[in-house]
């Protein structure tokens, strides 16, 4: 028998592309099983009329080219109920079967009840992930907390997951500040901060960009932001006072 792979991941949190593919295969080596090509889609698009690879896959299986399609879970087939449906039907027309490398289902009744169970499960899931992301987000921003990305030049983040000055930095984006205040040229702060070896956040040399964003950056006032939420005061100033 021979077969085609699934894969997807749309989080940094959720298992790897690496695991799922390892554990496909070793349930096809186990059942005696060829997988004949692996149809590896990332995140960059909710549809899943956007997946290149999950298209290709659904144009291979017009082809005969195999009778299954393993899958890590089955929430890696589709995120939503009407996705499932709609392609599971194409499949089943074509002859392929979806099979989920880790969810033992029966091809009885149950097996239908089951599978139904944890799709919606899964579309549940993918609804409610955003909405507890903002509300964990929002909580952190209220506690001064670090909710990722990329940070200004001059801070680091303590164990606490709370902001903190960087002693290697914090001293040339106050100097920075002051000589700006002096009347110095945006372009003069440039060279001189790169003359210091001092690095973007990108970790590049310095930029007429680089410095215009920051100079107008906020959190150096001590204002941290996120959605319509600003904390005065929520982060230690760098410089100690605006301009």
């Amino acid at each position: 028998m021979s077969a085609g792979a699934r894969y997807f991941s749309d989080s940094q949190w959720e298992e790897s592309i690496e695991s799922q593919i390892r554990e496909c295969t070793a349930f096809a080596e186990k059942n005696g099983i060829t997988i004949l090509h692996h149809y590896i889609d990332g995140v960059f698009s909710v549809k899943i009329d956007n997946h290149l690879e999950f298209q290709n896959m659904i144009k291979d299986s017009d082809k005969c080219l195999f009778n299954m399609i393993f899958i890590w879970k089955l929430d890696r087939f589709a995120r939503n109920r009407y996705d499932s449906a709609r392609y599971k039907a194409v499949l089943k027309k074509n002859g392929v079967k979806v099979v989920s490398a880790t969810e033992v289902i029966s091809d009885g009744a149950e097996g239908i009840i089951l599978e139904n169970v944890l799709e919606g499960y899964a579309e549940y899931y993918s609804a409610d992930l955003p909405e507890k992301v903002v509300r964990g987000m929002t909580e952190n921003t209220l506690k001064s907390k670090y909710n990722g990305g990329t940070l200004p030049i001059g801070y680091q983040i303590d164990s606490d997951q709370c902001f903190r000055l960087d002693p290697l930095t914090a001293s040339f984006v106050r100097e920075a500040f002051q000589r700006y205040d002096e009347r110095a040229t945006m372009t003069v702060i440039r060279d001189w901060l790169n003359e210091q070896g001092v690095k973007n956040t990108r970790g590049q040399k310095m930029t007429y960009n680089s410095i215009q964003h920051l100079l107008n950056n906020h959190r150096y006032m001590g204002e941290y932001t996120y959605r319509d939420i600003v904390v005065p005061d929520g982060i230690l100033a760098s410089p100690p006072r605006p301009l």
